[in-house]
């Protein structure tokens, strides 16, 4: 079937060619740099070490004291860098639980070898545990590890080792405390994630809504104006019609932008579709000439607000004339329709009350009681905007 060459595709934003690699995201620091705050513990290791290499015994025991320190100490190292590159889950938790046993067992061998003095090792065991467990297991194995402390020295009759018991206190709670705001924080994160993810979904529901509310209008005006002058004016039924497939395409690539987050709305350019909008419902427009007074920071804000109010008065208003004046931070939009008349307000207006308290600014809602002005100059509605 050979395709209409009338018909022209619909103006959509370009699909991003294909770069053909992948993507990669650097890991986060946090993942990168964690085992720096594990590591500077080394330094208590030092006492064993001192310990062993004059305490007079056999080389070989001391060589196979201080063998067991190194591997203790090169096993602690990397079970943290190692850690903080795993992605939580079961993979994790293996990791941590065979690297905990591995320093726990070297940790008795140094025992045996070093004797009393390799009671520094736990200051180890303790911090990764703090670091690799969940919070709750962490604290109660962090209790176990100090009793252990405490016996060792109490059996080993070793009261001037009574220092390390002081250290792993201090290092108990400046973990603790680090573990605690760090599971604060990821509680932190994770709903402010689920807000945003409430934000973007608030925000396309609210674009889509204006972009399609006043298209839809549009197209129904120019729809009903056509059908009136097909019979009486062809050329000029054939004009709207002309209209008409253009307002469809530019809507249709406004709807795909808004769902790619992309849309933006212009004040210039929604002052002209506003007074096409009125002058096809027969509504006679008092408008601006431009939006130059307006703060180029408020434009984006007032543009959203005003296409929505112009939908407004065309929809419900049924108005004779609508006027829309603009300052530095304002918009007033107002019309001498029938008001709202008591009735709940629509998602457009809740839209633009939301709009407008994001960007910090206020809503000033004046309404008719629901009957026509009586007096030409009237305001049935009148919706002012200050930024």
């Amino acid at each position: 079937m050979s395709e209409d060459p009338d018909r022209q595709q619909p103006d959509v934003p370009a699909e991003v060619p294909a770069l053909g690699f992948e993507r990669r995201e650097p890991p986060p620091p946090w993942a990168r740099f964690a085992w720096i705050m594990g590591v500077v513990w080394l330094v208590f290791l030092a006492f064993p070490i001192v310990e062993v290499v004059q305490s007079g015994r056999p080389v070989p025991w001391r060589v196979a004291g201080v063998a067991a320190i190194v591997a203790f100490a090169a096993t602690y190292v990397y079970g943290f860098r190692r850690l903080y590159q795993l992605e939580p889950g079961a993979e994790a938790r293996r990791f941590s639980f065979t690297v905990l046993a591995g320093l726990s067992a070297l940790a008795i061998l140094s025992g045996l070898l070093i004797g009393p003095s390799a009671t520094g090792t736990t200051t180890f065991l303790l911090a990764f545990t703090m670091f690799s467990q969940p919070l709750r297991r962490a604290f109660v194995m962090v209790l176990g590890w100090l009793g252990v402390t405490v016996a060792i020295i109490v059996v080993g009759d070793a009261s001037q080792l009574w220092f390390f018991l002081v250290i792993n206190l201090g290092v108990a709670f400046l973990t603790g405390v680090i573990r605690w705001i760090d599971e604060q924080q990821g509680e932190h994160e994770r709903l402010q994630r689920e807000l945003d993810i409430v934000g973007e979904r608030e925000r396309v529901a609210r674009d889509v809504h204006d972009v399609v509310g006043h298209s839809l209008t549009v197209v129904t005006m120019k729809a009903e104006l056509a059908e009136r002058l097909v019979d009486a004016d062809p050329a000029a039924a054939k004009a709207e019609l002309a209209e008409l497939r253009a307002v469809t395409r530019e809507s249709l690539a406004e709807i795909r932008a808004t769902v790619a987050g992309l849309r933006v709305a212009r004040l210039g350019d929604e002052l002209a579709a506003a007074r096409s909008a009125l002058d096809d419902a027969g509504i006679a427009a008092d408008m601006p000439d431009g939006p130059d007074v307006v703060d180029p920071r408020h434009r984006l804000v007032l543009a959203w607000v005003l296409r929505e109010a112009v939908t407004n008065v065309v929809r419900h208003s049924q108005a004779a004339t609508c006027a829309v004046r603009l300052g530095p931070g304002r918009l007033e939009v107002t019309d001498d329709g029938v008001g709202l008349g008591g009735s709940r307000e629509s998602t457009g207006l809740c839209g633009i009350r939301e709009r407008v308290a994001a960007a910090g600014g206020r809503l000033i809602l004046d309404t008719a009681d629901g009957a026509p002005a009586s007096r030409p100059g009237r305001p049935g509605t009148r919706l002012e905007v200050l930024l």
